[in-house]
């Protein structure tokens, strides 16, 4: 799932060699387990969710790869991405030249997802209501320039190959035996109308146990995507919390207070969830428990085992061994 990995941003509380450790270290990780992976599972094009050098492409080599669909509902960056990732890897792989086997534009309508989010709608934003009418004037604009592009633009093709598989997943089911894994249709990466694009989650179904990957959601910061994981019920949850390392500059406190409270609404209104794994872009600086304190709050009261990744396997996050005791 998103093999990638990437050196911390520059505030993170580490010095800049034990960043390039830890990130060389968890780079040999992601390929020691590619190595023995059948299937690939990309939700976006950003490098930390996905192994994208030319040095990492033979990895790919035997596998199924299920991916977020590169040809709509992405920014034009990560479009970017995963054409020079998709040419590297048909070429390398099946010896197939990208430019040559791109298929015509297919006209569609691409609807707006944001029509789809009625519980985001009604939220009451009080004396931010207009500010955020005005957000989201805005991102229809940015999201009508978009979908012009998708409409245009050819299409980077599917493969099927015994040398490489390569599947568009959105809103999709697939079957491996006893595993299924079910997408999601695109979702907005964090807020309404993210400009850094959209991602896909995974529900993956072992027997008749669930997990649920979130992959980008932020929180989530968006009512209806809390509601989704609610009505899937999983007893595993991985999920991504919200990016408190950009409070004041990406995220406002209107929007981590959503995110909390839809952390607690999930926690409270499951039935089965047993396991939340709060991680990503949350511990990424040292006041990530004290900023989302009611979720942890809420998963002792629920007995339901709210924990970081780094815990889940007895140690503690890096952000906390670096940025001191304040959590």
């Amino acid at each position: 799932m998103d093999p990638g990995i990437a050196v911390m941003h520059p505030t993170y509380p580490a010095p800049l060699d034990v960043k390039r450790r830890l990130y060389k270290e968890g780079y040999e990780r992601i390929r020691e387990y590619m190595r023995l992976a059948d299937i690939v599972v990309i939700t976006h094009y950003h490098y930390d969710h996905y192994l994208h050098r030319l040095d990492d492409i033979e990895l790919y080599r035997g596998k199924t790869v299920l991916a977020k669909n590169p040809n709509n509902y992405i920014n034009d960056s990560q479009r970017k991405r995963a054409e020079e990732f998709y040419s590297m890897l048909y070429s390398r792989i099946l010896g197939l030249n990208l430019e040559e086997i791109m298929l015509e534009p297919v006209e569609e309508e691409y609807p707006d997802t944001m029509n789809e989010l009625v519980e985001a709608l009604r939220v009451d934003y009080g004396d931010y209501a207009e500010r955020k009418k005005q957000l989201l004037e805005q991102g229809r604009k940015w999201f009508n320039k978009r979908r012009t592009k998708w409409i245009s633009w050819k299409h980077i093709p599917e493969v099927r190959d015994r040398e490489l598989t390569v599947l568009f997943a959105d809103n999709r089911v697939f079957d491996f035996g006893d595993i299924s894994i079910a997408f999601s249709k695109p979702l907005f990466h964090g807020i309404e109308y993210s400009r850094v694009g959209w991602i896909i989650s995974a529900i993956i179904h072992v027997g008749n146990r669930k997990i649920y990957y979130t992959s980008d959601v932020n929180g989530p910061i968006i009512e209806d995507y809390a509601s989704m994981i609610i009505r899937e019920d999983p007893e595993v949850l991985v999920l991504d919390g919200p990016p408190t390392y950009t409070l004041g500059y990406m995220l406002n406190n209107i929007n981590l207070n959503r995110a909390v409270r839809n952390g607690v609404r999930i926690i409270e209104e499951t039935s089965r969830l047993e396991t939340m794994f709060y991680d990503h872009h949350l511990t990424r600086e040292p006041l990530f428990r004290k900023r989302t304190k009611p979720v942890w709050d809420a998963g002792s009261k629920e007995n339901i085992r709210v924990i970081t990744v780094a815990e889940h396997h007895g140690k503690v996050p890096v952000v906390l061994v670096y940025g001191g005791g304040k959590n």
